[in-house]
């Protein structure tokens, strides 16, 4: 089963706890042996569901989308996106080099058409700029990939 992932960054400390719990628990369950989880590993829930892929059994393939866009994120996060990187099964590159909202929506497009169903985590609002989670959410509708919201009763962003 090969599954990916989207989602909201930045949520606050308790939502995001809550996420992670819940992105635990969907993959568990699937069967680890036949688990790929694919994921642009950003901060938040692309890093998360990556490591509790890793930590099932499952393997990881990443979806770089632009040349530039490790230094696009937060310098905290580097050092868990240089070990998910490392821990790829298998990395995937648009070919960018920009890391702007276009690239970040051409690697979700990517990701979604390497997948049987995407993971979002996702509030139900629209996206607060091109390329956002309900972006993407919309592209795999229209490409007929199922999407199963993780959202936790009550959060907000």
């Amino acid at each position: 089963m090969r599954v990916g992932i989207t989602g909201h960054r930045g949520l606050p400390e308790g939502v995001a706890k809550a996420v992670v719990v819940a992105i635990g628990d969907v993959v568990r369950g699937y069967p680890a042996a036949d688990l790929v989880g694919v994921s642009c590993i950003a901060d938040g829930p692309d890093a998360w569901f990556a490591q509790a892929v890793l930590e099932r059994g499952g393997r990881v393939e990443v979806v770089v989308p632009a040349r530039e866009y490790r230094e696009s994120l937060p310098g905290w996060h580097h050092a868990t996106y240089d070990a998910l990187l490392r821990a790829a099964s298998r990395v995937h590159e648009t070919g960018l080099v920009a890391s702007d909202p276009v690239a970040h929506m051409r690697g979700s497009e990517m990701l979604v058409g390497l997948v049987d169903e995407l993971v979002a985590v996702w509030d139900g609002l629209p996206a607060r700029g091109y390329g956002g989670t309900a972006d993407v959410v919309a592209h795999a509708g229209r490409v007929g990939v199922p999407v199963r919201v993780v959202w936790p009763e009550g959060a907000t962003r």
